[in-house]
């Protein structure tokens, strides 16, 4: 694990009671468990933000939209066309 970058996290006595007692129930130690729980919930809360919930009243509209044809959009088709900066 030599590429990790050192985070620093302050806590009241009693978190850090609770933290170390969810540690020692988990068999690990204080860090890992930390950091296990906190890539956990980014992992979680990255996923959900990736989530689109559409209410079934709504469902019959938004089939419609998805099956409808596409409108036109001028600018995307000359940035479709025109040559990327990186090819210059």
């Amino acid at each position: 694990m030599s590429n990790m970058a050192p985070l620093s996290v302050r806590v009241t006595s009693d978190e850090r009671q609770i933290l170390e007692a969810a540690a020692s129930q988990a068999n690990t130690n204080l860090s890992d468990f930390i950091r296990r729980k906190a890539v956990e919930a980014a992992e979680m809360e990255v996923l959900n933000g990736r989530i689109v919930t559409i209410p079934a009243a709504d469902w019959e509209k938004f089939e419609a939209w998805a099956k409808s044809s596409p409108k036109p959009l001028p600018g995307l088709r000359r940035l479709a066309a025109s040559r990327p900066v990186w090819q210059d």
